[in-house]
């Protein structure tokens, strides 16, 4: 049974970001995607899905993520740390490493701006209340990815545990780098695909998804196919994408007139995973122009971004899979290094990954300060969807100008101030090149006053820095006299706790000794000795009637103090023999280390030993043997260790103020976001062909279009779902599974046959009782043993003859036979292979006018197939070909 509840993102939502699922396989409940909102969103908007998703988290058994951005992982370091979504998580390996450096980054953007973490000190008066943002801290960023697994495409996984039976399987999704479509594969519930924000076209770093084969056959990938249950997104459902290569030139020609007339261009990007096509077509169109202007990276993990994606080649397609770049001989090590054009001996990696016309600067404020107004440049700023961040700091600079522009890659959420500026530019477009009519659209210009809120970080000066101060002050002689009785009381433990062990044990083991005798004596039982003797009198060395004598004890504690902690009690005597006078008494002695230490090392012969020396000399060779990209990278690392060594933040505070920006500039919006559009949702989709399909991450006009779209196809599935927020589908009924273990003999004498990922036998066996075994183990049937059959009028015309009728195994055939997958494997061994109307395939030898030799194949049925034609090498060799298409197991 499976049951379907969209946590955020359904296809009957204005708000289709960010993206959450809960997909429950039987008892295991499986979290597709765990998204966060933009910052700034209104708490009505997010409260029901941070509530919902806390509520399910505890529960959750399993966590797949498909894509590197914050639409889609951008909860799950919070709800890791504080809701116990602790459950196995898995994602490709660039996903793990582009999410942690998106959240990271929204983490560090929003610090400079707002209180986002709880406060250490709430006891300042006059502070605002903290309200929750549900972002988590850098520990738990990292501690949260740490715990994600990581795959590689096709890589299939076999889980256990509770998911015992389920397997889960990555396919490139395109649209981002390690963008996964995730296949899950269930005893009892078939195959699941989850693809969601795909892209079929290839592009400058990422080839196109794995969906839609390259070949020139085409069609879809035979491991995607036909599943029990497809699970995708209908957001562009209703857009139609102007081709890439208008876009592109576009693009570039915006920006490089701007340029040249000494004026500025802003593009919003994310800090992850979009970024990076727009690096790498700049990038490469720099070199070709041979341009000097800079391209300016706003981010705060732009360059360790940038690093990491240099050891991703392998995940990455298009031009830069392609590009290695030249290689030269050194003159010193003579090994191979790669240069560039320019002979750059430093540059390491495809030339379209070194970015060498870069600048990279952390926020808005060293930008600024940096670049003068006047001077043209190319800035990519942090987030794509300015609700905060360097972006929308570097709009409200920038935008007075008449001839700088701004670039809109992507038209960001409703309520942002990207999806605002995208609704000017397009209210101001004719109704032919409003977006998605196919065509890219002119630039506006845009002359309006926005009241744009900015949030920042600054100094306290004045009477705030001095009430600041006093604070801290009172603070610190807090924590400072805290500590000192912190530390009194733990001395004052340590001394009696020192008192118990070093006297009374051998102490309290002799007035036993005594007190035994004592009751021998006077003829006491055992009973009457244990009653008499109280626990806690002994331990403190006497009776509990009487005088008080732990009292004592604490008070010759208080009298006792030394600056340097030494063992034993000066007030308590004690002797090697047991006496009742105490007149021997055990004396404190000052401790003495003996310095061994200052001796001069020598060895057997008397000669002196410089062990430093012997080190200098092996980190001297060390350092020798070292190549020279060694000794580049330690210094590189020298140099951000020092880089981050900075001085401590001065007292500072976050105000909010309102702005009134005047916006002069020009605008145009350039779809660069990589996705498909609806002709290839609506070409995809059929071609995969689901047995059921559930529609998520679409607006309610976008999922009626797809709805309607499949509907009009005869073949497409009927049971589509349209699920809203909280809404629950359930498709099919519960299934009850069983584990069963094979006998070693058993499993050897079957004939498996391969279908998909599975491989599949017909068995009879028995399972005999072991009460001592909690999974059964089936084994084969005796000799003497046969399985049941059922009664047949050919089986009682055999009893009444004298003759015996042998049974003949009986075939079964597993799968669903795609003629397109046949023509393919027909076309591969070199024979014809054409379609001669709707589900008749027609197969020849190759001569032309050979009617002897041809072999018509039909599905006239569900799950029946007709071959028709002569018997000869052709139909033989179809026949084998379906056969390979199905998974054949005989029954004895």
């Amino acid at each position: 049974m499976l049951v379907f509840t969209p946590l955020a993102g359904s296809g009957r939502s204005d708000q289709t970001r960010p993206l959450c699922y809960l997909l429950t396989i039987d008892d295991v409940n499986i979290l597709l995607d765990c998204g966060s909102f933009p910052p700034g969103t209104p708490t009505d908007k997010t409260d029901a899905y941070y509530s919902a998703l806390k509520q399910q988290a505890p529960n959750v058994d399993l966590v797949l993520f498909s894509h590197g951005d914050t639409a889609h992982l951008g909860l799950y370091p919070y709800a890791h740390a504080k809701w116990k979504l602790t459950a196995p998580a898995y994602a490709s390996i660039p996903v793990q490493a582009m999410g942690r450096m998106a959240v990271t980054e929204e983490l560090k953007d929003l610090a400079l701006e707002e209180q986002v973490l709880p406060p250490t000190d709430t006891s300042a008066e006059g502070e605002e209340s903290y309200t929750e943002k549900y972002v988590a801290t850098p520990h738990e960023i990292l501690e949260a990815f740490d715990a994600v697994s990581t795959l590689r495409y096709s890589e299939p996984i076999h889980l256990g545990g509770k998911c015992q039976g389920i397997t889960i399987t990555p396919y490139s999704a395109g649209h981002t780098l390690g963008g996964t479509i995730w296949k899950i594969r269930s005893p009892s519930s078939g195959t699941i695909v989850y693809a969601v924000d795909m892209n079929h076209t290839k592009e400058r770093h990422l080839d196109g998804t794995v969906i839609l084969r390259a070949s020139a056959g085409g069609g879809v990938f035979e491991g995607l196919a036909r599943p029990d249950l497809l699970i995708t997104d209908a957001d562009r459902a209703l857009t139609v994408s102007a081709r890439r290569k208008d876009r592109d030139t576009a693009f570039l020609d915006l920006i490089a007139t701007t340029i040249r007339t000494s004026h500025s261009v802003l593009i919003p990007c994310d800090p992850s995973t979009r970024i990076l096509e727009l690096l790498v077509l700049l990038d490469q169109y720099w070199s070709f122009q041979k341009l000097d202007t800079p391209i300016c990276l706003v981010s705060q993990t732009g360059q360790e971004m940038l690093a990491y994606v240099r050891s991703m080649v392998e995940w990455m397609g298009g031009t830069v899979s392609k590009d290695e770049g030249a290689e030269i001989d050194t003159s010193k090590t003579g090994r191979k290094r790669r240069r560039d054009e320019e002979e750059d001996e430093t540059a390491v990696g495809p030339m379209s990954l070194r970015f060498r016309h870069v600048q990279f600067f952390n926020d808005a404020r060293s930008f600024l300060a940096t670049n003068q107004p006047e001077e043209p440049k190319v800035i990519l700023a942090v987030p794509y969807n300015m609700a905060y961040g360097p972006s929308r700091k570097i709009f409200t600079e920038i935008a007075s100008d008449a001839g700088n522009l701004v670039v809109l890659p992507s038209m960001g959420e409703p309520g942002t101030l990207s999806h605002e500026l995208f609704a000017m530019w397009n209210d101001r477009q004719t109704e032919a090149d409003k977006w998605g009519k196919g065509k890219v659209g002119d630039v506006a210009r845009i002359r309006e006053e926005l009241s744009i809120t900015l949030n920042s970080k600054v100094p306290l000066t004045g009477q705030e820095l001095e009430d600041f101060n006093a604070r801290e002050q009172e603070r610190v002689a807090k924590e400072r006299e805290a500590a000192q009785r912190a530390a009194l009381a733990r001395s004052q433990q340590l001394l009696e706790a020192d008192e118990g062990d070093s006297g009374d044990d051998t102490d309290s083991d002799e007035d036993d000794d005594e007190m035994a005798v004592d009751h021998a004596l006077r003829g006491d039982s055992d009973d009457d000795m244990d009653q008499e003797i109280d626990p806690v009198a002994k331990r403190r060395g006497g009776s509990s009637m009487g005088h008080d004598w732990a009292m004592d004890d604490a008070d010759s504690a208080r009298h006792l103090s030394f600056d340097i902690y030494l063992k034993g009690n000066v007030s308590k005597a004690a002797s090697f023999f047991k006496t009742t006078s105490g007149a021997t008494q055990r004396f404190r002695m000052y401790p003495y280390v003996e310095k061994g230490g200052l001796k001069r090392k020598v060895d057997e012969f008397g000669e002196t030993l410089d062990v430093g020396m012997w080190l200098r000399r092996g980190r001297a060779l060390d350092e020798d043997a070292e190549s020279e990209e060694v000794k580049e990278a330690k210094r590189r690392k020298r140099e951000e260790e020092e880089a981050k060594k900075a001085p401590p933040e001065p007292p500072s505070k976050f105000v909010s103020e309102e702005v009134q920006v005047r916006v002069d500039c020009q605008l145009a919006f350039i779809d660069l976001e990589g996705l498909n559009d609806g002709r290839a949702v609506k070409t995809i989709v059929p071609q995969v062909n689901p047995r059921r399909m559930i529609i998520v991450h679409a607006p309610s006009e976008a999922t009626d279009a797809l709805v309607a779209s499949c509907a009009s196809i005869r073949a497409m599935t009927q049971q589509i779902f349209t699920p809203a927020v909280g809404e629950t589908v359930t498709i099919g009924q519960r299934t009850n599974t069983f584990s069963i273990a094979l006998a070693d003999s058993l499993l050897a004498s079957l004939k498996l046959s391969k279908f998909e990922d599975s491989e599949m036998a017909f068995l009879s066996g028995k399972v005999p009782a072991h009460g001592a075994s909690s999974i059964p183990v089936l084994e084969p049937l005796s000799s003497t043993s046969h399985p049941l059959r059922l009664a047949t009028p050919q089986a009682d015309e055999a009893k009444q003859t004298r003759f015996s009728v042998a049974s003949l195994p009986r075939t079964t055939m597993i799968g669903d036979l795609k003629l397109t997958a046949l023509r393919s494997r027909l076309t591969a061994l070199g024979l014809s292979a054409e379609f001669a109307g709707e589900g008749v395939l027609l197969c020849s030898g190759g001569g032309v006018g050979d009617l002897e030799q041809t072999v018509a194949v039909k599905k006239t049925g569900r799950g029946r197939i007709s071959l028709e034609g002569s018997t000869g090498d052709v139909y033989f060799t179809v026949r084998d070909e379906i056969y390979a298409l199905h998974a054949v197991v005989s029954q004895p």
